[in-house]
């Protein structure tokens, strides 16, 4: 058998060693403040002090200090599958106390309005669903002949996700993944947080005063909502507030990993609802920048 030579052997545990330690990054009890994309992260990095940067696997975290807590900021990347492998990696690498997510969404509620800032007591993803075969002409037959505790939504039959975690003794079935309580009755006692009605020029202003809104539920999943009918749908059958690509996602990975999230999320279009083409261009900036508002009182009122 060959041997290594001492130097060789050497090198080879250092580099295991260093392999290990690299696990944990920053020791530091932080807040994880993430967001789905650059414009909405913006003026929250741009409030951190102290900031140090670090890359892994091409994600940016950034630690500091925000609304005087200790946090690390970082972007999950649109979409379920990037917002549940970054948070997973955050929660891997740094000492992550609670998760809060800021950003923007698309409004499902009637009641709300294009700028309000939705922040749900639980979420969950409505695609999670078995996509039945057509039986009849609009009619709809799961294969494995369960139904759903909610009705469908044509070929669409919604159902809850397997989930593990370190705190059970097997595999539990679950579609709503609740938020932190006390994460919550925080956010419920902010109060007169200012909020745009305007772009920075502006040149396109609300028609209605934005609002805090705490409470209730929010769905997300792999597919940009702009359809009517389907925002109807999601009202009707999940009683959601807001709809969007990656909550859900963070939301089960906090679940999975016993740690208490929250998420704020303010209304850049209607998810099909409005009048005319998709909002989401025109209003995307307040949106984000009134959820940023939002998040940065909420971490200064936190303990």
């Amino acid at each position: 058998m060959r041997r290594l030579p001492i130097t060789a052997l050497f090198l080879l545990l250092c580099g295991l060693g260093s392999a290990h330690a690299a696990n944990t990054l920053d020791s530091t009890p932080r807040t994880v403040v993430m967001s789905a994309f650059e414009e909405e992260l913006t003026q929250l990095l741009a409030a951190t002090s102290d900031t140090h940067e670090y890359r892994v696997n091409g994600v940016r975290f950034t630690t500091g200090t925000l609304s005087g807590k200790p946090v690390v900021l970082f972007l999950s990347g649109v979409s379920m599958t990037n917002a549940a492998m970054n948070t997973q990696l955050a929660l891997d690498r740094f000492n992550v106390q609670r998760i809060v997510f800021s950003g923007i969404a698309g409004g499902v509620n009637p009641a709300l309005h294009i700028g309000d800032v939705s922040v749900p007591a639980q979420w969950g993803s409505y695609l999670e669903a078995l996509f039945a075969r057509e039986t009849a002409p609009g009619q709809f037959t799961p294969s494995d002949g369960r139904g759903s505790e909610f009705p469908n939504f044509d070929m669409m039959f919604i159902r809850p996700v397997r989930v593990l975690r370190a705190e059970s003794t097997g595999e539990e079935r679950r579609f709503w993944f609740p938020v932190d309580a006390q994460l919550l009755a925080v956010a419920a006692g902010l109060k007169d947080v200012p909020l745009d009605d305007c772009v920075a020029d502006k040149s396109v202003c609300l028609s209605h005063a934005p609002k805090l809104l705490v409470g209730g539920n929010g769905v997300a999943g792999q597919a940009f909502v702009d359809n009517a009918r389907f925002r109807e749908y999601a009202f009707k059958t999940f009683a959601a507030n807001v709809l969007d690509m990656e909550s859900a996602a963070v939301a089960q990975v906090a679940y999975a990993n016993g740690t208490p999230y929250i998420v704020f999320r303010s209304l850049s279009d209607l998810a099909g609802g409005g009048e005319g083409g998709n909002e989401l261009k025109t209003f995307f900036r307040i949106a984000a920048k009134n959820s940023a508002r939002v998040v940065t009182a909420f971490l200064k009122a936190l303990p």
